[in-house]
């Protein structure tokens, strides 16, 4: 049986360490061009390559909650058609919060409110990821559909070690058995919108963060299954991360 299925690219940050920049609507560079041969966005590249999935029913952008760089910002910074009342995937904005999981709970939490746009499963990527490719898309759905709660993993190159709050180490741990997180992360939907309904009241009563989705399921649900990631699907944080970008084409 068919399933259905959604991603929510998380892009309500501020962009800090970009100088004030959002870096999700820079532009890649005249190499990273689309359909129409005009330059994507950070924003936009993100978007096509799930857009490329024919899995993929519906996309829920989450976007700063007020001001210039809300919703018809985020509109501006995609390839025209997928905007078009016909163009499928279905394309959403939705207000964010003032973090990351804020933000994405209130995309899982319109995923339930809106008629017809519930999935079963959910993929949950950062905006500030362009150079995510088709490959590794349908990967992570065949991988939630058999896991229920999949993320990508790439194995560290050096050796890393635990400090405590002195600046000493206080553990030598195995890189074999350390990993950097990527997205997308997918989920079961009912129980991954429980999960955040969940850290939400936790965050209220303990003012405790929780840095991606991956941590929500494993406090209240279980365990996260792991595929292998890719080494091109970096996160853009600072500016200089726009010049070191990977080559070529549209990435879908």
């Amino acid at each position: 049986m068919a399933c259905s299925i959604a991603a929510v690219i998380s892009a309500a940050g501020s962009s800090r360490r970009m100088g004030g920049l959002k870096k999700e609507y820079r532009t890649l560079g005249s190499n990273r061009t689309d359909a129409d041969h005009k330059p994507l966005t950070v924003l936009g590249a993100a978007v096509l390559a799930f857009a490329a999935s024919h899995r993929i029913q519906t996309v829920v952008i989450s976007v700063p909650p007020h001001g210039e760089t809300g919703e018809l910002a985020a509109r501006a910074s995609l390839p025209q058609r997928l905007l078009q009342a016909a163009a499928k995937p279905r394309i959403y904005f939705v207000p964010g919060g003032k973090t990351r999981r804020i933000s994405v709970h209130h995309a899982l939490s319109w995923l339930s409110a809106f008629p017809g746009e519930t999935p079963d499963f959910v993929l949950i990527h950062d905006g500030a990821r362009p150079w995510v490719d088709r490959s590794l898309i349908e990967r992570t759905i065949d991988a939630v559909i058999l896991h229920k709660a999949v993320l990508p993993l790439l194995p560290l190159i050096e050796t890393p070690k635990e400090i405590d709050g002195s600046g000493f180490v206080c553990r030598h741990l195995a890189r074999a058995r350390v990993g950097t997180a990527q997205t997308p992360q997918a989920f079961a939907y009912p129980e991954i919108l429980r999960a955040h309904e969940q850290a939400a009241e936790q965050e209220r009563a303990s003012h405790k963060e929780y840095t991606d989705d991956a941590e929500v399921w494993g406090e209240f649900i279980g365990p996260v299954a792991v595929i292998p990631g890719s080494p091109e699907n970096r996160k853009i944080t600072f500016p200089e991360d726009l010049l070191t970008g990977a080559e070529g084409g549209t990435g879908v």
